[in-house]
């Protein structure tokens, strides 16, 4: 289990990322992963809600998708890889 820091770790760095960069560690990556499935959905994200802060909020999910494509995530699969339990069954 990641520590606090390693959240804010993760979510630091990607404030900063280049889209050529190296991927990250395994425990960076796995906090990347948890502070992910708290995020809003961007279907979510309205004006009501996050007055003012709509576009903001929108790049920063996007960013975080794009981190976690380029360390080969599917960011559709990451709530269920982390909590097996709760997700239900996919069937393709």
């Amino acid at each position: 289990m990641p520590r606090i820091g390693s959240v804010f770790k993760a979510c630091w760095w990607v404030n900063y990322v280049d889209i050529e960069m190296d991927k990250l560690d395994e425990e960076s990556l796995h906090a990347l992963k948890v502070a992910f499935c708290y995020m809003p959905k961007a279907i979510e994200v309205n004006e009501y809600d996050y007055a003012g802060r709509v576009e903001k909020i929108l790049a920063d999910i996007n960013t975080v998708r794009e981190v976690l494509l380029i360390n080969d995530v599917d960011p559709d699969e990451v709530y269920g890889d982390l909590n097996p339990d709760d997700s239900p069954n996919s069937t393709y």
